[in-house]
C-alpha cells in the first residue's frame, strides 16, 4: 500500500493509479471520518440501489404473529403527495434497480397502489410486492401481469387450513384460489411474469408443515420460497420460538420442478439461520437499500423504520424507538441518502461496529439493552439483530 505524507499545507494527494483502480472522481466530495484512531474517507454518491416503500400501515388481518401488535403507531395510507415528492427523487439514483412495496402493512390495502405501481414502472424499474394475497382479484392480477410486475410475494404461514386460520384469522382456501389464478391467466396470456414466491414465518406450532410447504409451492408454481424465524413481541410468541443460542435441529426440506413453458427449473427453500453466532452482516446496508414509510420518514432497515418492542434471543425485552434521518417533505432524498449521518450510519453497520450484547457476561444487568443502546458504538444499536443473523428474513 501507498504510504502518503501530507505537504507543508497539511494536504494528502491521493496517487492516480489509486483514484483508477478505485474508480474514484478527484472531483467528488467525500465525508472524512475516524474509526479507532482511523481515517475513513466516504465518497458522497447517490448508490442506492433497492428501495422500500411502505404505502401503508394498515391491513385486512390480525395476524398474531404481527409486530403491528406491539406498537402504537397509526393505521395510516401514504398520501399521494408524499408517493410523489418520492417519484420525482428517484432520477438522482443512476443505480437504483428494484422498488419493494412490502412493509408491515397490506400494500394492496391501499385505494390508491396499483396507481403507485403503475408510476414505478413507468420509470423502468423492478417491482417486488409482498402480499397476504387475500385481495389479489382476477383484476388485480391482469394489471400486474400488463404493468410487467416481476415478482410478488404472498405469505402463507400454515398449509393446513386451521393452523393457516389460527395464526392469520383467515381462510387458506381463498389464498390458494387467488394464487391458482394468476397460473391461469399467465397460461392464458402467455405471460411469463410475475414470478410467485412465498413467505412462511416458521415457529412450534407450524414447523411440522415445512415438507407439505415444498409440496404446495410445487403445485402452485412458485419460484422462490422464504422461511422466516418469527419475531416474538411477547412471551407466547417467545415460547413459539425455533432458534437459540445452541445450535438447533435443521429444518426439513426440500426443492420442487417449477415449470415454464417447455423448461422446468428447480426450486429451492430459503431458510433462516437457526442459532445464534454468525459473522453479522445487514441485508439492507450490504444491498444499498432503504425504507420509506407512510410518512416520508426515511429508516434505513425495516427493524427500524418503527417503534415497538421485541424479545431478544435471551428473553430480553427491548423498545426499538424509530430511527428517520429525514423526512422526503423536508429534504431530497439523495441529499438524506448522502447525508453525514446516514452515510456515518451505514459505514458502522457494514463493519458492523457494535459489541455482541448477547454473547456479555454483564447482558443480565445491563439496562442499555432495554433501550436498544450499546455501551459502545453507534445507537441505536443493531448488537441484537436477528436480521443481521439472518434468523428473521424478508424479501
Amino acid at each position: 500500500m501507498p504510504k502518503l505524507t501530507p505537504n507543508a499545507q497539511g494536504q494528502f494527494n491521493l496517487p492516480d493509479d489509486f483514484l483508477r483502480r478505485r474508480h474514484l472522481d478527484p472531483q467528488a466530495t467525500y465525508w472524512l471520518d475516524e474509526r479507532d484512531g482511523d481515517l475513513i474517507l466516504h465518497p458522497c454518491r447517490p448508490d442506492m440501489r433497492k428501495l422500500y416503500i411502505e404505502v401503508t400501515t394498515a391491513c385486512n388481518l390480525s395476524c398474531q404473529t404481527c409486530i403491528r401488535h406491539s406498537w402504537s403507531d397509526p393505521a395510516a395510507h401514504m398520501s399521494d403527495a408524499t408517493f410523489a415528492r418520492i417519484l420525482a427523487d428517484l432520477p438522482s439514483f443512476p443505480q437504483l434497480e428494484r422498488v419493494i412495496f412490502t412493509s408491515f402493512g397490506e400494500p394492496f390495502y391501499h385505494p390508491k397502489f396499483l396507481q403507485y405501481v403503475a408510476a414505478i414502472r413507468q420509470l423502468g424499474l423492478a417491482v417486488t410486492i409482498g402480499s397476504n394475497g387475500l385481495l389479489l382479484t382476477d383484476a388485480v392480477w391482469r394489471k400486474l401481469i400488463e404493468l410487467g410486475v416481476d415478482q410478488i410475494i404472498v405469505s402463507i404461514d400454515g398449509v393446513n387450513p386451521q393452523t393457516y386460520a389460527d395464526i392469520r384469522g383467515a381462510q387458506l382456501n381463498q389464498v390458494l384460489q387467488n394464487i391458482e389464478r394468476l397460473k391461469a391467466l399467465k397460461s392464458e396470456l402467455n405471460a411469463p411474469l410475475p414470478n410467485l414466491g412465498i413467505e412462511f414465518v416458521v415457529m412450534r406450532e407450524n414447523v411440522e408443515e415445512v415438507p407439505a410447504l415444498c409440496e404446495l409451492a410445487s403445485r402452485l408454481n412458485a419460484t422462490r420460497t422464504i422461511v422466516s424465524n418469527v419475531l416474538a413481541y411477547t412471551p407466547e410468541m417467545y415460547a413459539q420460538k425455533l432458534y437459540d443460542y445452541a445450535p438447533q435441529p435443521p429444518i426439513k426440506t426440500q426443492g420442487w420442478p417449477i415449470r415454464s413453458d417447455a423448461w422446468v427449473r428447480w426450486g429451492v427453500m430459503e431458510l433462516p439461520r437457526m442459532h445464534w453466532g454468525a459473522e453479522p452482516r445487514c441485508r439492507f446496508i450490504h444491498d444499498y437499500a432503504t425504507v420509506i414509510s407512510w410518512d416520508g420518514e426515511v429508516s434505513p432497515c425495516y427493524a427500524l423504520s418503527h417503534n415497538y418492542q421485541y424479545y431478544a434471543i435471551d428473553g430480553t425485552l427491548k423498545e426499538v424507538t424509530r430511527l428517520s434521518f429525514g423526512n422526503i417533505h423536508q429534504k431530497f432524498l439523495a441529499e438524506i441518502w448522502m447525508s453525514e449521518e446516514y452515510t456515518h450510519y451505514r459505514s458502522e453497520v457494514r463493519a458492523y461496529h457494535f459489541p455482541s450484547c448477547p454473547d456479555c457476561d454483564l447482558r443480565e444487568t445491563c439496562d442499555l439493552r432495554a433501550r436498544n443502546e450499546a455501551c459502545w458504538g453507534h445507537n441505536p444499536s443493531c448488537a441484537d439483530c436477528l436480521w443481521a443473523q439472518d434468523i428473521v428474513r424478508c424479501p
